[in-house]
């Protein structure tokens, strides 16, 4: 079975790979999930993140944005000492920041969903068949990046967003010779 190379031999990457990226995700708690999962790997590995994503939802409460967003002072220096996660003030901080934004967009939206996909409409279908023809960054991760920020978003530069783009199936990166370019192609074309 061919994968894109960047799965490797690692188990979690694999189990990943073949289940949850680049399959559309439309769940508001799942969608907040990835972007701070993706601002948290910003100069670290994913498989690091990966590895650590049972700690995150632990210490983020589910990644529930209305627990998450009244974390206080005192639940950021536990977190801080949380070696289950990274134990980066910023990134901590922007978690409970973001989330503050993210029920704002909830609010105007009607969901974060109905917001970061209107940055694609439908999931972009390419046709990449080496790693070195995926972008880091995309029009639409620039666009999606320049409004989060706008609206106080942190850890949201347009290469985290093309990953979280990614991850999320708004992008199917997959390569042509992989065995899931063809599966969530065809099962977009069902929906």
């Amino acid at each position: 079975m061919t994968r894109c190379s960047w799965a490797g031999t690692d188990g979690a990457y694999i189990r990943y790979h073949d289940v949850e990226w680049g399959i559309p995700v439309h769940d508001d708690r799942k969608l907040f999930e990835m972007l701070i999962l993706e601002g948290a790997q910003a100069g670290l590995s994913w498989l690091i993140i990966l590895r650590k994503r049972e700690n995150y939802r632990k210490a983020f409460s589910g990644f529930e944005p209305d627990k998450v967003a009244g974390f206080n002072s005192a639940k950021v220096r536990q977190l801080l000492g949380n070696d289950g996660i990274v134990r980066n003030r910023l990134k901590v901080e922007s978690a409970i920041s973001n989330a503050r934004a993210f029920i704002e967009i909830q609010k105007e939206f009607g969901s974060f969903d109905t917001y970061v996909w209107q940055f694609v409409g439908a999931p972009l279908v390419n046709a990449r068949r080496s790693m070195k023809e995926v972008p880091a960054t995309s029009p639409e991760s620039d666009a999606m990046s320049k409004d989060l920020k706008k609206r106080g978003f942190r850890f949201v530069g347009s290469t985290i967003c093309y990953a979280f783009m990614q991850a999320v199936g708004m992008v199917n990166d997959h390569l042509t010779s992989c065995f899931r370019y063809e599966e969530i192609r065809n099962s977009l074309k069902t929906h």
